[in-house]
């Protein structure tokens, strides 16, 4: 899942629009509830390095809310890392870059939309 999908996704099953809050990063976004304004997910372009990862490049992740257990069992998994800016306890790193299943991104959205109600 890329960029786009993922907006379409949040669309079409919560009827969630990106939000754009920062001007020096303006592919950068959120994903909030209309009802309590709680975010359950953002969207970050991110060098590697910071992420542990080897190079200097850039990368489009995904943060969401998942709790420790889940949290947990995916870090380490391919795609999947520490979240970065967030409580690295109760939420997870994505790497949208086709590493991680598109499957599991989208029950991970659906799982921080959950938490976040």
């Amino acid at each position: 899942m890329d960029r786009n999908e993922l907006i379409e996704y949040a669309r079409s099953v919560y009827g969630a629009e990106p939000e754009y809050l920062w001007e020096k990063t303006p592919d950068c976004f959120i994903l909030r509830h209309d009802t309590n304004r709680k975010w359950f997910a953002v969207v970050m372009d991110v060098p590697k390095s910071r992420l542990g990862l080897a190079g200097d490049e850039t990368v489009c992740v995904l943060d969401v809310k998942c709790g420790p257990i889940m949290s947990g069992s995916y870090t380490g998994k391919k795609g999947f890392l520490p979240a970065y800016h967030m409580n690295k306890t109760n939420w997870i790193t994505v790497l949208l870059d086709g590493s991680a299943p598109r499957e599991d991104i989208a029950m991970l959205l659906d799982v921080s939309y959950d938490l976040t109600k």
